[in-house]
Formats: structure tokens, sequence, C-alpha cells
């Protein structure tokens, strides 16, 4: 029995992959909430069990962002937390919202929110002047 592979049509199929945003941020909140979950746990035991929560004021903060290590650490808290809370909201908005129209329009305006605020709160982090508070 001889293989007949001359007579045999091969169907070739040309398609584009295209970008799927639902599973990038399915894959953003699984990451983000790793990288969250070390930042904000190490956040509460470094601000509310290794110092007491009386010594939380302006003074304790602007101590801390005087150096640029906390600062990052706090930006890069900031930066995983603020989208991946608006993600979160979103998803749950979609759960509810089924006008497609409505729902992109709410899309928008979050990833705006998210954008604005997490420039916004970043500038103002690493422009805070410690000295004027200590």
């Amino acid at each position: 029995m001889a293989a007949a592979t001359s007579s045999q049509k091969i169907t070739v199929r040309k398609f584009q992959v295209h970008s799927n945003f639902e599973r990038f941020a399915y894959l953003f909140m699984r990451m983000s909430g790793v990288g969250l979950l070390i930042l904000a746990v190490g956040h509460m035991l470094i601000q509310h069990v290794l110092n007491s929560s009386a010594n939380l004021t302006i003074e304790f903060v602007a101590a801390q962002w005087n150096s640029w290590g906390w600062k990052v650490y706090d930006i890069l808290l900031l930066w995983l937390a603020i989208p991946h809370g608006i993600n979160g909201l979103r998803n749950i908005l979609e759960d509810y919202i089924h006008n497609p129209t409505t729902v992109k329009l709410i899309n928008r305006l979050l990833a705006l929110f998210v954008v604005a605020t997490v420039i916004w709160a970043t500038i103002g982090m690493a422009l805070f002047d410690a000295s004027k508070f200590q």
C-alpha cells in the first residue's frame, strides 16, 4: 500500500490573531494579585504591626518618603492596586450592563480614570517634599 501523497489535497488556512483584551485583563488580575499580596501584606506589617498605628502621622510618612526606596515601594503598590481594583469593578459592571455601547463608554471612562489617577498620584508621591513636614 503506497502512500498517495501527491493526490492528497492540503488545506492551508490563514488567520490573523487579534489581541484579546479580556485574556490580558484576566492575566493582569492574577499577576497583580500576587504582587499586591506581597506588597500589601508587607505594607500592613510595616505600617501597622512593626509600627504603632498611633505613629502614623504626616511626619512619619514624610520620614519614610525621604527615601526613594519607600517612594518606589508605595508607587508600585499604587500602580498595581488602582488598575487591579478598577478592573474588578469593570468585570462586575459588565455582568450587569448588557448594552454594548454603554459597556464601551464605561470601559473608556474607567480607563481614563485609571490613567489620570495613576499619573496624578505618582507625580504627587514622586515630588513629595519631606523637608516641609519635618
